[in-house]
């Protein structure tokens, strides 16, 4: 038995360097492909994350809209509409929903607006139901990342989120 296990470990051989020197060189190449691939995975990373902030600060606004009040009977309004699309909306000389340039901290980088505007005004003395609609647009911008960093001062993306408004 013992001269079987000697002849079986006697005609293994190891491996030169060269093969080693080969396979290293394999491993490196494989190994610098990687990390090129890191700066495109941090930046999608980072766009994903921006998004969901983005997309967060819209949400809360329109919730924020929603508890507005706009109501026929009896007459009130804390909703608000805007004089054009450069404009907050107001009531009177209220100012509803101010622009937030940029947004309380923590959210510095982002800056948020509030567009309403009457898409059917309501008309209870008119023949048929009074539907009063506004559309509500929260627009959330911010400087978004590219693959080397920040973009150009200037380049913005933005978060669009869009509410019908019934008056009840």
């Amino acid at each position: 038995m013992r001269r079987a296990l000697r002849f079986i470990a006697a005609g293994q051989a190891g491996m030169s360097l060269p093969e080693i020197l080969i396979a290293c060189l394999i491993i490196g190449v494989g190994l610098a492909g990687l990390l090129a691939a890191i700066p495109t995975a941090s930046y999608g990373i980072q766009e994903g994350r921006q998004l969901s902030t983005a997309s967060f600060l819209a949400n809360q606004r329109l919730e924020e809209v929603r508890n507005a009040q706009w109501t026929q009977c009896p007459a009130a309004d804390t909703l608000g509409v805007s004089a054009s699309s450069s404009v907050p909306p107001t009531v009177g000389a209220l100012t509803t929903f101010p622009d937030e340039t940029p947004v309380a901290a923590p959210y510095g980088d982002y800056s948020r607006t509030v567009r309403i505007t009457a898409v059917q005004p309501g008309d209870p003395c008119a023949g048929g139901p009074n539907v009063g609609l506004r559309q509500v647009v929260v627009t959330v911008s911010y400087r978004p990342m590219i693959a080397g960093g920040v973009a150009a001062g200037g380049t913005t993306k933005s978060a669009i989120v869009t509410l019908l408004y019934a008056q009840r």
